[in-house]
């Protein structure tokens, strides 16, 4: 008797894929939040 083969492919999970992204992204998106707060202020006052 062998070992089951893993061949099969499973599905794959939307969230998995993403979820590696994200230490890459939230600094990218937080950069671009303080720039164009900053950007607001000087323009505002």
């Amino acid at each position: 008797m062998s070992a089951p083969a893993h061949d099969d492919q499973h599905p794959v999970d939307s969230i998995e894929e993403v979820t590696h992204k994200i230490p890459l992204a939230l600094p990218i998106y937080g950069a671009i939040v303080i720039f164009l707060l900053a950007f607001i202020a000087v323009h505002m006052g």
